[in-house]
């Protein structure tokens, strides 16, 4: 059997690499996440895209620096016109808002290429119940299957 893949979104990244935060639900997530990220290889494939590479490289230089080097060993995605498109339906559709291209653009990356899930912290527009259940509903009406949506806390889970 083959070992499921996961687009690892920029949310996760960025907890991975960041200071470690005072608030107690972010530094738990912060905590979880590295956890995840040390034992993502025993069950999961991970992958990204440049567009995650792109957001990563954002805001203060040397922390910018720490998490794009933390992806320098993860395979991408390529950005392919039939992943822009999905993201523009998924727009259109209301499954995610108009203000959110990149999160579109996102989960199309992973559907397009059909990897099973993806990982994010993004509870807004990915992995809330109503929006895991709004996406799900609108990417499998548009003929595709849907990535399961889950945080590294729910992927933890499923390690063995």
């Amino acid at each position: 059997m083959a070992i499921p893949r996961i687009y690892v979104e920029t949310s996760v990244i960025s907890y991975l690499t960041s200071r470690p935060s005072r608030d107690l639900v972010i530094a738990a997530r912060q905590e979880t996440t590295r956890e995840w990220w040390e034992l993502r290889n025993q069950a999961f494939q991970p992958l990204i895209s440049n567009l995650v590479l792109q957001e990563l490289a954002a805001g203060d230089p040397d922390a910018a620096l720490a998490r794009v080097r933390i992806c320098r060993t993860v395979d991408r995605l390529a950005i392919e016109p039939a992943a822009k498109q999905l993201a523009a339906k998924l727009i259109e559709t209301h499954a995610v808002p108009a203000t959110e291209e990149e999160d579109a653009l996102h989960i199309a990356l992973a559907t397009i290429a059909q990897v099973e899930y993806i990982a994010t912290w993004n509870f807004a527009h990915m992995v809330s119940p109503a929006a895991k259940y709004r996406l799900q509903k609108h990417i499998e009406q548009l003929g595709f299957a849907s990535p399961l949506l889950a945080t590294p806390e729910e992927l933890l889970e499923t390690l063995p």
